[in-house]
């Protein structure tokens, strides 16, 4: 690299570095635009990386960091270019001297997409891909995350440019492939030859600044910096400032099975991260919420260092199989598990009316064990109906009986009246069967409006077993407010026991015992696998 950088020039004309391949030609020309629109004139010059030029090694195996963007850095430090529109999150942590980022862009949905092959789809099982199929990506991080929730699958290396791994798909070389949304929402690609499955960030937690672009220029050309300040999303910067702070201090690049994302629900930071040693390590995730951006990496980073201590036992009010996620998790730390329900439940019903059935728009499901008792009953239902579920775990439920919930409460948030609002946006108006429990709160129904007809349903009861017994674990989980008050109509808590619940309702019953606990951000066992990581 050159040892005199360009002194800072007011060109009439910007030139623009970027890679060749359809989204990054995309991305430039965004820029072009953008920059048109506040006055600057600029061309494109196509550079090509290492990256782009190495496609049958994966990512792992190629040397250094950088590899999308190095031979960019190089034009820009001499001078042949002004400006250089990357992913940012192909971009290392640390900038070559004498390049900054001037500014970010807008950040499109960062979610990932599992396009799969429609004779390959099977709905009753989770993400939609069938029992053993082979899955295409090139990414360690998504590898790691995909078999934490699906062991069964084939992970299968897959390079090459949006295009060439959509084409490698169709050519059935894959079941399913993995692409991040942020990509195929910018090309305008035409998708509707295959199932497509959304993986939000709260689940599939993707690479840090997935999604955002950096304009890259020379730390002395104080003049276009100045310029680029019009087209720089300050909130974003801040947020992904965060992510990849969390990536410099594990000393990553984009081949570290790390992913991290943050967003901000008001004034408070949300950030989800996951991390595994490798492609075939079951990831260790956390979640964790602030209101000052001051200091959290460093705390994240903690929350992962190899030293630190786990609870050594945990008691869940439900039984967990072998193959559960909790399990699988907590097994990596040698928590051992005590998992007893301390309720038990029975069919409210034995036969469906099939006239209530007529003309149901919507069912819409506020357990797991409605799930059950209704389909039980075997209701013969139009093929129009939609499905509505509060979270992730009553969606997985709800896939062993063949169906796809339209409906996910869990994107919108934890607060039950929160999601019965967003449903209401889509469902007022209509015709919806609630199944549910003896004494449910109908926390959704009281959110619809007037000209909605509710059918209400109740498909079981629970009743509390007698007699439970203490636990002496040091962290227990309870997992609904029958659970609470079966286990404490004879017990206590020990003073250095720590509580995690299961939603708001059953937080509401330790709020009147005065007892604090932690309220996992997802009511499921992801959700529950980050709140004990996040533990103190």
């Amino acid at each position: 690299m050159p040892n005199h950088l360009p002194e800072d020039t007011t060109k009439s004309r910007i030139i623009i570095g970027t890679r060749g391949s359809e989204l990054a030609l995309w991305q430039a020309n965004y820029v072009k635009d953008l920059l048109a629109a506040i006055g600057l004139e600029s061309e494109l010059k196509i550079i090509k990386t290492q990256g782009d030029k190495i496609l049958n090694l994966s990512f792992d195996k190629l040397e250094g960091k950088g590899f999308f963007t190095k031979e960019l850095e190089e034009e820009l430090l001499s001078g042949s270019i002004d400006l250089a529109v990357h992913s940012h999150k192909d971009l290392p942590t640390n900038h070559p001297e004498g390049l900054i980022i001037a500014a970010v862009s807008d950040r499109e949905d960062p979610a990932e997409l599992l396009l799969i092959l429609k004779d390959c789809v099977d709905v009753q099982q989770k993400l939609s891909v069938k029992f053993g199929g082979m899955v295409g990506t090139s990414s360690n991080r998504r590898k790691a995350q995909l078999l934490a929730v699906r062991p069964d699958l084939e992970i299968e290396e897959l390079r090459g440019n949006v295009i060439t791994r959509i084409q490698k798909l169709r050519d059935e070389k894959y079941d399913a492939i993995m692409l991040a949304k942020a990509g195929v929402l910018r090309l305008g690609l035409d998708l509707s030859e295959f199932y497509i499955e959304e993986l939000e960030p709260n689940e599939l937690i993707p690479a840090p600044a997935q999604g955002v672009l950096a304009y890259q220029i020379r730390e002395n050309d104080t003049a276009l910096f100045e310029k680029l300040q019009a087209i720089n999303n300050h909130d974003i910067a801040e947020q992904i400032g965060i992510e990849r702070k969390v990536l410099n201090l594990f000393e990553g690049g984009c081949q570290m099975p790390l992913g991290c994302y943050c967003r901000k629900d008001g004034s408070t930071f949300q950030i989800w991260t996951s991390k595994a040693a490798d492609g075939t390590d079951f990831p260790d995730r956390l979640f964790t919420q602030t209101e000052t951006a001051d200091g959290i990496a460093e705390k994240i980073v903690a929350k992962f260092a190899t030293d630190r201590k786990f609870p050594t036992n945990i008691f869940i009010t439900r039984e967990l199989s072998e193959s559960s996620y909790l399990r699988n998790a907590l097994a990596k730390h040698q928590i051992e598990i005590e998992g007893r329900s301390l309720i038990r439940t029975f069919p409210y019903i034995n036969k469906l009316d099939p006239f209530i059935l007529r003309n149901i728009d919507w069912v819409f499901f506020s357990s797991k064990n409605a799930i059950e008792y209704f389909f039980k009953l075997e209701p013969q239902l139009s093929k129009k109906v939609k499905f509505g579920v509060l979270g992730r775990a009553s969606e997985d439920a709800l896939r062993l009986h063949g169906k796809k919930a339209d409906f996910n409460g869990e994107e919108e948030g934890i607060d039950t009246l929160d999601i019965a609002k967003e449903f209401a946006k889509q469902a007022n108006g209509t015709t919806i069967l609630f199944p549910s429990a003896k004494g449910s709160l109908k926390t959704i129904q009281k959110a619809l409006a007037p000209e909605t007809k509710i059918i209400e349903l109740t498909v079981y009861e629970t009743v509390s077993e007698e007699n439970v017994e203490q636990s002496n674990a040091e962290v227990l989980i309870f997992t609904s407010p029958s659970n609470v008050d079966s286990y404490f109509a004879e017990n206590l808590l020990e003073p250095d026991q720590k509580v995690i619940c299961i939603g708001k309702t059953t937080g509401q019953k330790f709020d009147e015992m005065g007892v604090k606990y932690t309220l996992p951000f997802s009511p499921d066992e992801m959700g529950l696998a980050e709140a004990i990581f996040a533990l103190d």
